[in-house]
């Protein structure tokens, strides 16, 4: 493709902004055309006889093309792996500190291995480690699924997460947080009190 002030044939097939065919002229004269109407005269297909060219804004296209490009890279993404690893007798905090990243890592787009690893007599308990794992499969539910279930490797319980598919995402309905009723206080009853 040449730029607009590039053209080297004598006569070209001229295609105006909206696809339309304008015909064969020759090159001063298409020149003339785009300048008469603000645009550029570019050469699409320089193999062809007559060479085919069109009228566009070369800036606009350049820009457009860019940005397609961008978004093709976007939504290409390479996915990483990303490790979690834990122990058998992780506290509840630290749990869902692996949760939070968990999830953070999923909708980021990525991958994420869940390790539970085991040391000293610990391996003697996998049961311990396969709960972890599916606590931690039912906390992501929202957005990951299961890739490679749990299993062990070595000294090590695996479990691979993949983000779900944006479609299945959105079309999933989002539960709604309902509050738990609040205990009664010490001291105050529940029934209100006859003053009569």
């Amino acid at each position: 493709m040449r730029g607009p002030r590039e053209q080297r044939p004598r006569e070209v097939l001229v295609i105006d902004e909206e696809g339309q065919k304008l015909g064969i002229m020759g090159v001063r004269e298409a020149l003339t055309l785009a300048q008469e109407k603000g645009l550029d005269l570019i050469e699409v297909s320089p193999n062809m006889n007559p060479p085919v060219c069109r009228l566009m804004d070369y800036g606009k296209y350049k820009y457009e093309q860019g940005r397609r490009e961008r978004e093709q890279q976007r939504k290409n993404r390479h996915q990483e792996i990303k490790s979690i690893k834990m122990g058998p007798a992780t506290a509840e905090h630290d749990f869902q500190v692996r949760v939070r990243q968990a999830l953070e890592f999923l909708k980021k787009g990525d991958k994420v291995r869940v390790i539970v690893q085991f040391k000293g007599r610990q391996i003697t308990h996998p049961e311990l480690a396969k709960r972890l794992l599916d606590r931690m499969v039912e906390a992501t539910a929202e957005v990951g699924i299961v890739e490679k279930p749990a299993a062990m490797e070595a000294r090590m319980m695996v479990l691979q997460l993949t983000p779900k598919p944006e479609a299945q995402r959105s079309a999933e309905p989002r539960p709604t947080p309902s509050r738990p009723a609040s205990p009664p206080q010490p001291g105050l009853s529940a029934a209100p009190k006859d003053t009569t």
